[in-house]
């Protein structure tokens, strides 16, 4: 069997890649969240780094982080938050705004929604929502 074009990091490489961009634990740690099932607002953080990051709840159903839709989003080129190309049809179906119906934490390190279309299998955790935070500041990073 060949491996030509394959090239095994060293244990050095792998951990100067993780570390490039650790973000601090004030930075992943939530002091407040604010989830608005009742309004369908969407959900707000408080870090313990003073920030602030705030999502609606169209943007977390589309960036659901299990592995069924990272792959399909993967596979259309679509960014964490893009909403899907809706399908060329002679009418638009209706679809209701997502909204969850169930929001529970998962251990110390994420949050986990049921949303009112069935699906419930993604982990928000906190290092994804802070790394995908939406503000102007956050935003204007590349990565």
């Amino acid at each position: 069997m060949s491996h030509e074009g394959i090239r095994f990091a060293t244990a050095e490489e792998i951990a100067a890649d993780r570390e490039w961009d650790k973000l601090p634990r004030e930075a992943m740690t939530p002091t407040a969240i604010r989830v608005n099932k009742t309004g369908g607002t969407g959900m707000e953080i408080d870090w313990q780094d003073g920030h602030k990051s705030t999502w609606n709840f169209a943007w977390l159903r589309n960036a659901c982080p299990c592995a069924t839709c990272k792959e399909e989003r993967d596979a259309s080129g679509r960014k964490p938050g893009e909403a899907k190309r809706a399908p060329k049809a002679l009418l638009p179906m209706y679809e209701a705004p997502a909204r969850p119906t169930e929001v529970k934490p998962v251990g110390r390190y994420a949050i986990n929604f049921k949303w009112n279309d069935g699906h419930e299998s993604g982990i928000y955790s906190w290092d994804f929502l802070r790394r995908n935070c939406l503000c102007e500041k956050c935003s204007s990073k590349t990565p």
